[in-house]
């Protein structure tokens, strides 16, 4: 079974990079919008330890919040630190079957993108899983099959490997595990999408992946990794893949991130998740 969230969660991260001259480096690093009442935050960046503002914010596709720092050469420190409440009750879930409404998010959310390479594994997607289709539970039976299928193993991926040289290797981390599960579910006609996260009892600890799949109930959340439970996750952004999520994506210049930690618990016992009753993100 799941169990519900019902206490705080803190969350940090803290970034190194070494800049060069005239750099510019957008960062997603902080709380999105909804994810519960936000209680405490503090955004820190220094330059050779000087602190550097302002700091412009942006707002991203689903409310994301994006962080936009301007810098000559040097080295550039990063601290986020956040506590945030319980997740909201989720909505109530619509019913199951019927035909699911395509609106503009899950159009975006069926289309291939460069992660996600859903026109090249149709086949195989609808060979392996295609006896599944429009089942309700086809989001949780991708993720299954993904979890059965690739071994989690820290460094045996690139930052430009897709979802089938995943498949092909049969190995990866928390978005080659998102990535495979992505693809296969919009292969089968289910509209999916990526959401980097803080991830309270991940080991090991890091910005965490996890997939939410449209249905005629609404987006449901599964983690093909099993790592984490999902009531306790926070979003940090959503998009079509890891090109959209990305913590740090240097604009112009040359940022080189050296160093990296990512911090996230919550008060009291990490709620149970067995990874199979429906969740919602929120």
């Amino acid at each position: 079974m799941a169990e519900l969230l019902t206490t705080d969660r803190s969350v940090a991260c803290w970034l190194t990079f070494e800049m060069s001259d005239d750099t510019a480096v957008a960062l997603q690093v902080a709380v999105a919008p909804g994810s519960g009442d936000l209680r405490s935050e503090a955004l820190t960046l220094t330059l050779d330890g000087e602190p550097i503002e302002p700091v412009a914010e942006l707002q991203g596709a689903g409310g994301a919040r994006i962080h936009v720092v301007e810098s000559g050469a040097g080295t550039l420190r990063l601290t986020y630190e956040a506590t945030v409440g319980p997740p909201p009750p989720a909505p109530a879930p619509g019913p199951e079957g019927g035909t699911l409404t395509i609106d503009a998010e899950a159009l975006t959310a069926l289309h291939q993108s460069a992660y996600c390479r859903s026109d090249l594994l149709a086949g195989f997607a609808a060979a392996e899983l295609g006896a599944h289709r429009g089942e309700p539970d086809l989001p949780q039976r991708v993720a299954d099959w993904v979890f059965e299928r690739l071994a989690y193993a820290p460094g045996s991926s690139g930052p430009l490997d897709s979802s089938v040289e995943t498949l092909l290797t049969n190995t990866g981390v928390c978005r080659d595990f998102a990535h495979l599960t992505i693809t296969l579910l919009r292969a089968l006609g289910v509209p999916a999408r990526l959401a980097a996260v803080y991830a309270p009892g991940l080991t090991p600890m890091d910005f965490h992946a996890v997939v939410e799949a449209r249905t005629t109930t609404g987006w449901e959340v599964v983690d093909a990794t099993r790592l984490a439970p999902r009531s306790s996750l926070v979003r940090i952004t959503t998009g079509r893949d890891a090109a959209d999520t990305a913590f740090a994506t240097t604009l112009r210049g040359n940022a080189e991130l050296v160093a990296q930690s990512v911090f996230a618990i919550v008060d009291g016992d990490l709620p149970a998740d067995d990874h199979v009753e429906k969740q919602y993100l929120a």
